[in-house]
């Protein structure tokens, strides 16, 4: 069996590299600087079997017991993809349990795992009543670095990757379910960022976690410059076949149509590095809010009150998770710099991890390297 716990090296990530993103980060520039949101990953690497994959686990909540609704919303820029659990979060505004990213074949047993983790970690929820579990799960396609054939992400990797979720910085690149994945023809996979943005007298984090798989070389921009044309070398796609799952978390207090809104504003996320959501690209996102924990709607009053930032005030936010987007694509390819992988077909050919040394004088020839 492939090595559930064979974890990428860190590298600095693109921030520390020079490239000047805009906007305030949180202190680990990552979704879990959101309160209470955990990240766990599962990643399967076996060249012998031709295995590159993995499972990325996203808890919303530390809750047990009984799960608390998450205020939620959804947006399917190009829908060649799957996301589970949006219809529902699409008329209810909230959901209930974990978000799980993986391959594209591997959305039932992730489903399954997920919702074991449930019925054991939410065992009252269901012992005492006659709850149902519908997680989400979400997907891009592994098959040209992965035998995503092979059906090598089982149920108990899901179930794994819940249980390692902490609250701590996340790992980036080829790790969780961006073992296999590939971006702008580079090495792509696991990225995340976050903002810090204020609304009156309060402070609001507004953060992101993409597995990115999508866009063709040419397309790649990086601070505004055209590092795609600048690195030609490698490249092999002759159309865009790829996706992209971007979730944005924040603790700012937003209605589920907002959600909506700023779940959209992802689309804009992906834009700012050339992507114009290729025909064949799932670009899936889903936005959440921690803010407002409530119980069950079983057990919660006849009422319910939430609150809502002021709908005028609402820019800053968005602007965050488009820049927070942004970088967290930018992050997953940098993750892989300077490596080489072998792809599954066609035979002998590899994908690039990006180069450094090429990347910073593309920064420098326009201007955009740190000082």
């Amino acid at each position: 069996m492939p090595d559930t716990c064979l974890l990428a090296a860190a590298k600095p990530r693109a921030r520390a590299l020079g490239i000047p993103f805009e906007g305030r980060p949180g202190p680990l520039n990552a979704i879990t600087d959101v309160p209470g949101v955990s990240v766990g990953m599962t990643t399967l690497i076996d060249p012998s079997i031709h295995c590159r994959t993995g499972v990325t686990a996203i808890r919303p909540r530390p809750d047990q017991d009984f799960p608390q609704p998450v205020w939620a919303g959804f947006h399917s820029l190009n829908g060649n993809g799957e996301m589970t659990g949006t219809h529902w979060i699409r008329d209810a505004g909230y959901f209930q349990g974990p978000i799980l990213i993986t391959n594209t074949h591997a959305i039932g047993a992730a489903h399954e795992g997920a919702v074991r983790w449930m019925q054991e970690n939410y065992a009252r929820n269901f012992t005492e009543g006659h709850d149902w579990a519908m997680p989400v799960v979400a997907e891009t396609y592994d098959g040209v670095l992965n035998d995503i054939n092979a059906l090598h992400v089982r149920p108990d990797h899901a179930i794994a990757a819940l249980c390692a979720a902490t609250t701590g910085p996340v790992l980036e690149g080829s790790v969780g379910g961006g073992a296999g994945m590939i971006a702008y023809e580079f090495k792509g996979g696991t990225g995340t960022a976050s903002r810090i943005v204020s609304i009156g007298d309060k402070e609001y984090t507004v953060a992101a976690l993409v597995q990115a798989n999508y866009g063709r070389r040419p397309w790649l921009q990086i601070a505004g410059v055209p590092v795609g044309a600048e690195i030609p070398k490698g490249a092999f796609a002759k159309r865009e076949q790829g996706s992209i799952i971007a979730i944005i978390a924040t603790d700012a207090p937003l209605s589920d149509a907002i959600l909506n809104g700023l779940a959209r504003r992802a689309g804009l996320g992906i834009a700012r590095s050339g992507s114009p959501s290729g025909n064949s690209s799932g670009d899936i996102f889903l936005a959440f809010s921690v803010a407002d924990p409530m119980p069950c709607p079983d057990m919660a009053p006849a009422v319910i009150a939430r609150h809502s930032v002021n709908w005028t005030l609402l820019d800053p936010i968005y602007l965050a998770a488009v820049q927070a987007v942004d970088e967290a694509v930018i992050n997953a390819i940098v993750a892989n710099a300077d490596e080489r992988f072998a792809m599954i077909k066609p035979a002998g050919g590899e994908v690039l991890g990006i180069p450094t040394e090429a990347l910073l004088r593309a920064m420098a020839k326009y201007g955009r390297a740190a000082g």
